[in-house]
């Protein structure tokens, strides 16, 4: 709402939260720290949307699983980073409070994330992660189309699209969805497998 490869013991839906949510943040920062030029940010470094961009295209280029993954980490990192302090620890505190199964407080953290920058995509991913979690479909839906209008690139909202709208029945739309995070993402395996099955089951269906 990691699009990359989990481990085998996890079940599909356990694999699709992570995918719709994206990694928590230390993983993430710490392969972005990895990936930081050692000169300061100046002329000489790329903008923040510049560099998206650049990561998107490598996504895009990319066919090996793993090394896809390692991207799509970076562009989790400069996804999560919102550009201010405050949102930035309210985010972290969020993450560490769902950790803990503490969804109430969490969701009063990523509420005051949303009004406080309404224009930061990855809040509202958040928010849409935690209403999937918690069984409210409607309200995460309505929370990935914000998400989707700020970065229409974003695949993990566009996979938590994907299973809402499979688990509501409308197999085709879900297809579309997978379509378009495989548009974006080619490399992603959970993307490859269910776009596979879904076209599968339809083909089926008009048989």
């Amino acid at each position: 709402m990691r699009l990359f490869s989990f481990p085998k013991l996890l079940s599909l839906t356990a694999a699709l939260l992570l995918l719709l949510a994206g990694p928590l943040s230390t993983s993430a920062r710490a392969q972005a720290e990895a990936d930081k030029p050692a000169f300061p940010q100046s002329e000489f470094a790329p903008e923040p949307a510049a560099a998206l961009d650049r990561l998107f295209a490598e996504l895009k280029r990319e066919r090996d699983a793993g090394q896809a993954e390692r991207i799509s980490d970076r562009i989790w990192a400069q996804w999560r980073d919102s550009g201010s302090a405050t949102a930035n620890l309210l985010l972290q505190w969020a993450d560490k409070a769902i950790a803990e199964k503490k969804n109430g407080f969490a969701l009063d953290l990523l509420d005051q994330i949303v009004v406080l920058m309404p224009d930061f995509a990855e809040g509202w991913n958040r928010r849409a992660t935690l209403h999937f979690m918690m069984g409210d479909q409607s309200k995460s839906m309505a929370d990935i189309n914000r998400v989707l209008s700020l970065e229409p690139r974003h695949f993990g909202a566009l996979a938590g699209m994907a299973a809402i709208l499979e688990e509501a029945g409308n197999d085709a739309l879900a297809l579309r969805a997978w379509e378009q995070l495989l548009a974006v993402y080619p490399a992603n395996p959970q993307a490859q497998q269910k776009l596979g099955e879904l076209a599968d089951k339809l083909a089926g269906s008009r048989i």
